[in-house]
């Protein structure tokens, strides 16, 4: 497993940390780009134009780039870091996992509620569990996730409150969600992983506790 959470492969590029100085497959850092203006920027899609500057998924990683200036070192050039900075990156990260967990309902890959998810997960139809961090512990006991493939990754995503997993459902609050095997569901594991990363502890940002 890498720093982020997610498995590494042969082929997957490798980029730097500029925080922890090592260097891990881009799906366990997080991309942040400068722009025109000279301010940091996160790019959770990686896409955006400029010369990339990598962070480990972590939010100790992130404090200790922000607190060290080594995103000014990185750019080679005097940068502005926004207050709000890990503010921006969960909110891209949070946008980011409930829009897959949102294509994936519309394509019929993805089922909520606790009836409906354990169906799924008894049946074998569910490859993810996706459990709301702010529900009852009681609650989420009663569903396990899926056992884990060979790459040894982790079929639960746990890092969302339940008014973040429902506005994937167009609901006010989910507590259970499932998602079937595919593309969609390794996407939002991965940043799934990332976002629990930046949260520091499960669902600490997302209940106000920071």
């Amino acid at each position: 497993m890498t720093r982020g959470g997610a498995a590494r492969t042969r082929d997957e590029p490798e980029r730097r940390c500029i925080a922890t100085g090592l260097s891990a497959p881009t799906a366990g850092l997080v991309r942040f780009v400068v722009g025109p203006d000279g301010v940091v920027w996160p790019d959770v899609a990686a896409k955006l134009p400029g010369r990339g500057i990598w962070v480990s998924a972590e939010r100790a990683a992130l404090d200790r780039a922000v607190a060290k200036g080594l995103f000014s070192r990185a750019a080679k050039r005097a940068v502005t870091v926004p207050p709000d900075l890990v503010a921006q990156l969960d909110a891209a990260l949070v946008r980011r996992l409930v829009g897959h967990l949102a294509l994936a309902r519309k394509a019929g890959g993805a089922v909520a509620g606790y009836e409906k998810v354990r169906d799924w997960l008894m049946s074998g139809r569910a490859a993810v569990l996706v459990q709301a961090a702010d529900g009852s512990e009681r609650g989420r006991a009663k569903l396990r996730p899926p056992p884990a493939g060979d790459d040894g990754k982790t079929t639960l995503i746990d890092c969302l409150n339940a008014g973040e997993i429902g506005l994937a459902f167009g609901r006010e609050h989910v507590i259970h969600a499932a998602l079937a095997a595919g593309g969609l569901g390794a996407r939002a594991l991965e940043d799934a992983a990332r976002l629990a990363g930046i949260r520091g502890r499960i669902g600490a940002i997302a209940a106000g506790k920071e």
